[in-house]
């Protein structure tokens, strides 16, 4: 099997886990992992090999619900732009409400062991949404380009970004988020520049 396949398998299967771990919460207060997998379909074992005790689990399953969805992008114009720094305002409102649970999460990945298990260590929240901003203008794109954008712009919107800004740079809100919006236009104007150079000019 592709490696690409087996990776969206295991982004499905830990996926599954969180929202699993939504459904037994709401009828059982303090679950288990065994109760979280039998509902996620999945085994014990396969359970512990996602997350190594209930509480992590648990504590992510709260950020995943709180992550936002395309409903941010409601209402938006298919500009390209416009929809980013959407999805960056939303995805800004989420750490800014949960940035104690996003430093235990962070904390608690950074501990884990170094060797590649195949199992990922966070969940991609972030991409499907940055896809789902672009896709109106997806045909602007050249697809080398394309990925390169949206990969590039998952390290600027995020929890990762926050840090740096935050603690490294010691920048307040408004700070950070100007640093952001000229990184997201930037990235997205040289994506676009590329895309059109490498469709050459029109007949």
């Amino acid at each position: 099997m592709p490696a690409s396949i087996r990776a969206n398998q295991r982004g499905r299967t830990r996926r599954d886990l969180l929202e699993a771990a939504l459904r037994v919460s709401a009828d059982n207060g303090a679950p288990t992992l065994e109760a979280i997998a039998e509902e996620a379909r999945v085994s014990r074992a396969t359970a512990y090999r996602y997350f190594p005790n209930v509480d992590d689990l648990l504590a992510e399953a709260a950020l995943h619900m709180a992550f936002p969805g395309v409903e941010c992008l409601s209402g938006a114009s298919d500009d390209p732009l416009e929809r980013l720094l959407l999805v960056d305002d939303a995805v800004d409102r989420m750490i800014a409400a949960n940035e104690t649970a996003l430093r235990r999460m962070i904390a608690s990945t950074a501990k884990l062991p170094l060797q590649s298990t195949g199992v990922p260590a966070r969940q991609n929240r972030r991409l499907p949404l940055i896809e789902a901003a672009l896709e109106p203008a997806r045909s602007k794109f050249s697809a080398p380009s394309y990925r390169q954008l949206t990969r590039a712009l998952s390290l600027v919107i995020g929890t990762e970004a926050m840090l740096v800004l935050k603690d490294v740079l010691a920048l307040d809100g408004a700070e950070a988020r100007e640093v952001r919006r000229q990184a997201i236009a930037s990235l997205l104007e040289a994506a676009l520049r590329d895309g059109s150079v490498r469709a050459g000019p029109p007949a």
